[in-house]
């Protein structure tokens, strides 16, 4: 069938076929669609929407259009783990070599920053060496030797995807469900996993900032992975607050060391843990979640989390004794200032949206797609929401390259947070469950 007729289909409210989805994805990898046939079957899904068998199969395309790893080689279930993104999610950095303890293979392939969020890949290329895009013999072996390694994507992964999303993102079809979820999992279900876990961010920090379209989003990204043949569950966390007590590459990376070796955000551990102990009951290395969550927490205070990720930085080209001397290692701002609270009151409200907007500003992220990253800048020591403050007390701390900057970060900051007259429950770290 021609390309147009397929289009035409979609357009016109038809389900379309095995056949005709694959064709499209062809297209799109070989060049034969053109972009203005792309542009107008992006926008023919976005109205017209797909079904979850037109979802599998698109997500199943999409994902064969480059390499499919395979892991003859592994001891354990290979698994991995998605987020949607936020402020001071630095999840994956604790949760990878948690799981990887507990017996899970996991070749994490992350993303750079989107946006006000932060991206894995950049906190990672904080570490001096850090090789985040190796070639596939050293990520194998990193895997191998560590139990984890986590990566960005290289361009035999999903290759498909990538035209795509170029396309949608000038075309004001980013918003589709049906294409969201095909980009998201088609990268993912490349690694080669056995079972995933989705962390669907809601909240003023979030891309989803309201409850039912996360659950919307949650829902089709579960039935969809689940549907291509990996097991799959997701949960609702919030982000209308930071998630850790820092946002920033180099601050993250710091915290989430300091979280392997004993002193973890209290938030920050409700998501890890409860993250990682579905993933072990879903690869089948825990009979439940609640046993795989005591036996990541026994991952993590044990130290034996804290081994693995030394051992993958290693295994990535970084400093053998990086847990160690992880201060030593990191790159300091050379200008740092506290943020006073604006009044007196409980910590109420924050604006997170407005702190990653705050780390950008600082150089910590990107206003446009060539941008550098300064990977010493950011924000850390955030207080949590239902904290009480006097007027002038700080509630956070800017790391800045100038003070010139610093004092702009400070302002965007202390803006950021509203103090109220009464203590406010903020809402949990885990908000909801979706399951397959």
């Amino acid at each position: 069938m021609l390309n147009q007729e397929i289009i035409r289909r979609k357009r016109d409210g038809h389900t379309l076929g095995d056949a005709e989805i694959r064709q499209i994805v062809a297209g799109i990898t070989n060049g034969h669609l053109s972009e203005g046939q792309l542009a107008a079957f992006a926008m023919a899904v976005l109205w017209r929407g797909m079904t979850r068998d037109e979802r599998v199969t698109l997500t199943l395309a999409m994902r064969d259009s480059g390499t499919v790893l395979d892991w003859p080689e592994a001891a354990g279930p290979v698994v991995d783990k998605h987020s949607t993104g936020g402020v001071g999610d630095n999840v994956s950095l604790m949760l990878a070599p948690a799981l990887a303890a507990c017996g899970a293979w996991v070749p994490m392939i992350s993303g750079r920053g989107l946006g006000h969020t932060g991206g894995t890949l950049d906190k990672l290329d904080a570490i001096p060496g850090y090789i985040s895009q190796p070639d596939a013999a050293r990520f194998r072996a990193a895997v191998a030797q560590a139990g984890c390694a986590i990566i960005g994507q290289t361009d035999d992964i999903a290759p498909a995807d990538r035209r795509f999303y170029a396309v949608r993102d000038v075309t004001a079809t980013v918003e589709s469900i049906d294409l969201i979820t095909a980009s998201i999992l088609s990268k993912k279900l490349a690694g080669g996993l056995q079972a995933l876990v989705l962390d669907v961010k809601c909240g003023n920090g979030a891309f989803m900032a309201d409850a039912e379209a996360a659950q919307t989003l949650a829902r089709a990204l579960v039935d969809v992975a689940n549907g291509a043949g990996c097991r799959t569950a997701a949960r609702i966390t919030d982000m209308d607050q930071p998630l850790a007590s820092a946002a920033g590459n180099a601050l993250e990376v710091a915290n989430a060391v300091a979280f392997l070796t004993g002193t973890p955000d209290p938030r920050l551990w409700e998501v890890t843990c409860t993250l990682g102990g579905d993933l072990l009951a879903l690869s089948g290395l825990a009979a439940n979640a609640a046993e795989g969550r005591a036996r990541i927490e026994a991952a993590i205070t044990s130290g034996a989390a804290a081994e693995r990720f030394g051992r993958m930085v290693a295994a990535l080209g970084g400093p053998a004794d990086f847990i160690d001397r992880a201060a030593a290692y990191l790159p300091a701002a050379p200008v740092i200032v506290d943020v006073p609270a604006p009044a007196d009151g409980v910590l109420a409200r924050c604006d997170t949206r407005a702190v990653g907007i705050a780390v950008i500003e600082l150089g910590g992220g990107r206003r446009r797609a060539s941008d550098g990253i300064d990977p010493r800048v950011g924000v850390d020591r955030l207080l949590p929401l239902g904290t009480p403050v006097a007027r002038g007390q700080p509630l956070a701390r800017i790391h800045a390259a100038c003070a010139d900057s610093a004092a702009r970060a400070a302002a965007a900051v202390s803006d950021a947070y509203t103090p109220g007259d009464a203590a406010l429950a903020p809402p949990p770290a885990v908000r909801d469950t979706v399951s397959g």
